[in-house]
């Protein structure tokens, strides 16, 4: 079904186009077009707030939350709608309701600070934690937890991981999704705060079926994996156990 559309309601402010926000530029040219990065204004102002290694943990975390819910919103865009016969206080009209069955895949840890925002948007979302943790020496990832149930049971996935660096993470838990039946019709999307171009790459290469949302794409990566001019490891940040470098 496809979904309705008002003229009168403005569509969310999101770019398909390689151009990086929230002051990073990453100087590539060539960048999916399965990639959004927001160009919203209460985003690059949120952004800014999460960048700065000032921000106590509590300001991150709430931060994180309100970020998450502005990309939440974007990356829905194009959920579909079913009819729903709604009576105000003077008539009965057509309203509707959110057709697709949702399901939001927190990345342990740091994924679990975007969860709540997410809910907030669709109540009735179902909720599976996927742990993953990056090897330091070969900056592979290892699966440590999985709580799916026995079976695909939505239209749509939601990975949730404010960073997006080497891509390994993401493609591994896209990969466990897929060996699980997540795949066509059913749709996964990647939901993270910032990103870096080689993450984008890796990402698509491997899957190009799977849409990217995030605020911004950073520069590049250093030499231990981390992007630049990033945010510090977001886990830490939000949890008050490591410095914000």
């Amino acid at each position: 079904m496809p979904r309705c559309y008002d003229p009168a309601v403005p569509e969310p402010s999101v770019s398909a186009s390689p151009r990086a926000s929230g002051g990073a530029s990453t100087g590539v040219a060539d960048l999916p077009p399965t990639l959004h990065v927001s160009t919203h204004p209460a985003v690059l102002h949120k952004l800014a707030v999460l960048r700065d290694q000032a921000t106590e943990p509590k300001k991150f975390r709430e931060v994180v939350r309100e970020l998450s819910w502005l990309l939440g919103y974007e990356a829905l865009a194009d959920a579909r709608i079913r009819p729903l016969e709604v009576r105000t206080p003077l008539e009965t009209m057509t309203g509707a309701e959110l057709g697709d069955r949702i399901g939001l895949v927190p990345i342990l840890r740091a994924g679990l600070g975007m969860v709540d925002a997410m809910l907030e948007l669709m109540p009735t979302a179902q909720v599976w934690h996927l742990g993953l943790f990056r090897d330091e020496r070969t900056l592979r990832p290892v699966e440590y937890y999985n709580k799916l149930p026995d079976s695909a049971s939505v239209d749509l996935c939601l990975i949730l991981d404010p960073m997006l660096a080497t891509g390994g993470s993401a493609t591994a838990a896209i990969e466990v999704l897929k060996r699980w039946g997540a795949v066509q019709p059913v749709r996964i999307k990647l939901v993270n705060l910032i990103a870096a171009p080689e993450g984008v790459r890796a990402v698509t290469d491997a899957h190009p079926d799977v849409e990217i949302y995030c605020a911004a794409v950073d520069r590049q990566l250093n030499e231990t994996g981390s992007i630049l001019p990033g945010l510090g490891d977001a886990g830490d940040r939000q949890f008050g156990t490591g410095k914000a470098g």
